[in-house]
């Protein structure tokens, strides 16, 4: 693996002042969010993906050109001289508007030799890639992603989310929250949503919002203003042996953020991290901030804020779980840090309607409940499921929800592995259980673990489990399912294409 230029481009260093970008695997949920804050900020964009998505739909309609195959010739889409000598600048920090957002034309330097892109990879793509070979071999500078996302961090004062769970959610809600406080922020995060129509936005504010990611090891490469950490596991075995490894690249993250934001429910962010800021559910932990009277519905939930000893007042937050209050109270340190009144935070979070695939409302059929999740983590199964669970014993208005179904798609070969008993055991809230094939994430199958064997593991301690191959799986479910189901799929693979199919009438 790699985390920065390679080879003898090292000392090379992002440009913003118009030299092209050429993405990699541009389609990808990392790669995408960068992409579209540089063509938003009318800068020469260009990418490859093999599939078309609406992510890269989204892109071409800002001006972003999309090969549909990786070729070495990609690289020369800017050489042609119609791309030389433009009249319009790139946006700059601080100067955006609605009304100059629109890519109208790129401004490139003078000389084709300038115009060689700037190429921007991802942890996925392979040295032997042909478009990466290309690279090196016309004298490109080639960057990973986290490069590029730590060069615009510090451009803002930013704000960067990091965490092994709840990163995507808490980096949404402070997105949002400043999104409605008028202060007009941009925003990269690992997830879509609907207030701003996609995983980025670009704003004219000074404050970026941001999500992290330690997944590589690339975390390291993050000085942002402020950081946060909502918690901290071994979620990756592919890239880390032990905790331990992993908490030494927090540790470099906290010695690079100007401020530390910490939730101390974890114990492994209380025993280890000295946040000049802390969250925590429980009041007797003496956090700077902490919730007290919280008050459950099928819709969300209900607390009252306190701030060093003194309620700042009430918030209401429309997403399920406790695991969720835990990402509103570090949004809220956010915000009061930055200077927001309470009022104003609390108004943000009471409209927040979530990320995509996080306890996603995808629909109901014939009586049957579907809901997306991200969740692929034995923790995130856990507290996703108590949330599905706590939607059912609050839903006062609609008693017919009566089972939780998890449809659950284990996510790497490694993982599954590593965590097999953690798995088995996580799926207790749930009272039919249904597995299906791992999803690879481009992994080599060691041959060591199967989506059946992970099956039968949790049976062990599950009275109800059932493995299908995701080939069948959706002419499995609807024998299974009844009316009264809340059908949640969860995983970080492919598992919600059968949603669609679900949906429809049979």
């Amino acid at each position: 693996m790699w985390y920065g230029v390679r080879g003898d481009l090292m000392s090379k260093t992002v440009n913003f002042s118009g030299k092209p970008f050429h993405f990699i695997g541009i389609g990808g949920i990392g790669m995408s969010a960068l992409a579209y804050v540089l063509a938003k900020r009318q800068l020469p964009v260009s990418g490859s993906d093999l599939r078309s998505s609406h992510i890269t739909e989204r892109l071409e309609s800002i001006g972003t050109h999309i090969f549909s195959s990786q070729q070495a010739t990609n690289l020369d889409y800017f050489q042609d001289p119609k791309y030389v000598n433009r009249d319009h600048a790139p946006i700059g920090i601080g100067s955006q508007t609605k009304e100059t957002a629109t890519l109208t034309a790129p401004f490139l330097p003078d000389s084709l030799e300038a115009n060689l892109p700037q190429v921007i990879c991802s942890t996925a793509i392979s040295p032997t890639n042909v478009e990466y070979q290309a690279a090196q071999e016309k004298g490109c500078a080639v960057f990973h992603r986290s490069d590029l996302l730590a060069a615009l961090v510090k451009e803002y004062k930013s704000i960067a989310v990091a965490g092994t769970h709840g990163k995507t959610t808490t980096s949404s809600l402070i997105g949002y929250m400043l999104l409605q406080a008028g202060v007009d922020p941009t925003i990269i995060i690992g997830g879509e949503v609907d207030a701003w129509d996609g995983n980025a936005r670009l704003g004219n504010g000074p404050f970026l919002v941001a999500e992290a990611d330690e997944s590589d090891g690339s975390l390291t490469k993050i000085s942002a203003s402020v950081g946060v950490i909502t918690n901290i596991e071994l979620d990756h075995p592919d890239h880390y042996q032990n905790l331990e490894e992993v908490v030494n690249i927090f540790k470099t993250f906290e010695s690079q953020c100007e401020t530390l934001i910490g939730c101390i429910d974890c114990q492994t962010v209380n025993s280890t991290f000295k946040p000049r800021i802390t969250y925590s559910l429980e009041p007797d932990k003496g956090a700077d901030y902490t919730i007290k009277n919280v008050t459950y519905h099928s819709w969300g939930s209900q607390a009252e804020v306190w701030e060093k000893g003194t309620v700042l007042g009430q918030i209401e937050l429309p997403l399920l779980g406790e695991h969720n209050l835990s990402n509103a109270l570090g949004a809220v340190a956010v915000g009061r840090h930055l200077g927001l009144e309470f009022a104003a935070i609390a108004e943000g979070l009471a409209t927040f309607g979530g990320a995509k695939r996080r306890f996603e409302y995808r629909g109901e059929n014939k009586g049957v409940t579907f809901v997306d999740d991200y969740a692929h983590h034995p923790s995130e199964i856990t507290v996703t499921l108590a949330a599905a669970r706590l939607r059912l014993s609050q839903d006062r208005e609609d008693s017919s929800l009566k089972r939780v179904v998890a449809i659950f798609q284990p996510h790497r070969y490694s993982r599954t592995l590593t965590f097999l008993e953690e798995f088995a055991q996580a799926f207790n809230q749930a009272d039919v259980v249904v597995v299906t094939d791992i999803y690879s994430a481009g992994e080599s199958d060691s041959g060591k673990i199967t989506g059946k064997k992970l099956s039968q593991t949790i049976a062990a301690h599950h009275p109800q489990v059932f493995y299908k191959p995701l080939s069948s799986l959706s002419e499995f479910l609807p024998d299974i399912l009844q009316p009264g189901d809340l059908a949640l799929f969860l995983g970080a693979g492919n598992l919600n294409q059968i949603i669609p199919v679900m949906l429809r009438d049979n």
